[in-house]
């Protein structure tokens, strides 16, 4: 099956094994590939097996890239509002905790945002109306 549409994103880190661990546990997904690249730089893709969609870190010594945050982040859907307390307990445990969850209603759901080693923000949610909007705007076939 090729490839077709958006299939990652990727993001430059200082620690690839305390980031590739934190998307482990925060973000519920497993490292697929590891390799090291040409000049020493290190890479790992991790996905969450719903979709063909993979995180891709890169280890550099001096990350130039700017961080997402604290607007701008990744997000994941969680199972419960239970799972998004948990998670935030031990993130707060762990002074990764940007924000605490709140619930904002319809389309946005209950959400929270925590730091990852980076400080690029990772929003978990749960309620948050993505699949109805592109089922609802998916394209009819004539």
């Amino acid at each position: 099956m090729a490839d077709i549409g958006l299939t990652h994103v990727a993001l430059s880190v200082r620690d690839l094994d305390a980031s590739a661990a934190f998307y482990e546990k925060y973000a519920r997904m497993m490292v697929i590939d590891r390799r090291d690249q040409e000049g020493g730089v290190r890479v790992v893709w991790l996905t969450d097996h719903t979709r063909p969609f993979i995180v891709v870190l890169i280890e550099t010594a001096n990350p130039r890239d700017t961080a997402l945050g604290p607007l701008g982040h990744l997000g994941v859907a969680c199972e419960s509002r239970a799972e998004i307390d948990l998670l935030c307990a031990e993130a707060n445990a762990e002074g990764r905790l940007r924000r605490g969850a709140i619930n904002s209603g319809p389309p946005i759901g209950y959400t929270a945002f925590l730091a990852d080693p980076d400080g690029n923000s990772l929003e978990l949610s749960h309620g948050q109306e993505v699949g109805i909007a592109v089922a609802r705007a998916r394209p009819t076939s004539s």
